[in-house]
């Protein structure tokens, strides 16, 4: 990394916020190579010191180390937020050191940096603490998408209505079952960990023959399942998720 990648235009430099899509490099949209291939700095989010990341995977063969300098940044799977939050602040600490030199920076993250993305808290805490820090995102292929187009089913059309929901919505069985009989198109992210609460809904209200149960979509991991019975007391991918579509 040398002084020619700096940020020439602006006083401090720029952060990208890259959606990389669901894991095939081919899905990785033009624009989001070309930021990758350009900026000094690519910070990737990872479990732990020893995990790997899976968005780095999927964007390596953009990323040329020998000029550019890829910095791992800590966030543990920890659902409450006190917990979570030094490593927010000491991350974006961290990018902030390389913004203020006049580099240019990328937060690269799976799926789309918006939709359920590790960036939004970095957004966040920059707009708070930091508003002069230039910002753009750029938009990837979510897993949603990306599994509706895998296992050739539309997703809505017409007036149909789609739900989004994580996996730890679905604690709440009652708010549940009102999403699974008011909409037409229910996506479930994560399902992993609830899967057999949320199987023994969906056998009740008669919808397991509406259901595909994708992981690691457009991967060479990819597995499609129609019938999600046999998936029953099954250790499943966190990389997952269950479409429910009605129609």
């Amino acid at each position: 990394m040398t002084d020619r990648h700096k940020n020439a235009n602006e006083r401090m430099g720029r952060l990208y916020g890259v959606g990389v899509g669901p894991g095939d490099p081919e899905l990785l949209t033009l624009k989001a190579q070309r930021i990758l291939t350009q900026v000094p700095v690519v910070f990737l989010p990872q479990k732990s010191e020893r995990s790997s990341s899976f968005a780095h995977s999927i964007v390596e063969g953009s990323i040329t180390g020998s000029r550019q300098k890829v910095e791992p940044l800590i966030f543990p799977m920890h659902k409450d937020p006190d917990l979570l939050q030094p490593y927010w602040d000491k991350a974006v600490q961290k990018i902030r050191s390389y913004l203020v030199l006049g580099y240019d920076c990328a937060f690269i993250t799976e799926g789309d940096p918006f939709l359920y993305g590790t960036f939004i808290y970095i957004f966040t805490i920059f707009r708070q603490r930091y508003p002069e820090v230039s910002i753009e995102v750029i938009p990837g292929i979510s897993s949603i998408n990306a599994a509706a187009a895998t296992a050739l089913l539309p997703l809505a059309s017409n007036q149909e209505q789609v739900a989004i929901i994580p996996a730890t919505y679905c604690d709440d069985a009652g708010s549940l079952r009102d999403i699974l009989l008011r909409f037409d198109t229910i996506v479930m992210l994560k399902i992993h960990n609830v899967f057999d609460k949320v199987l023994e809904m969906l056998e009740e209200l008669k919808l397991t023959e509406h259901c595909i149960y994708i992981r690691r979509c457009s991967t060479k991991e990819e597995e499609i399942v129609t019938d999600i019975k046999k998936l029953k007391g099954e250790t499943l991918d966190y990389l997952s998720l269950l479409i429910v579509r009605k129609q």
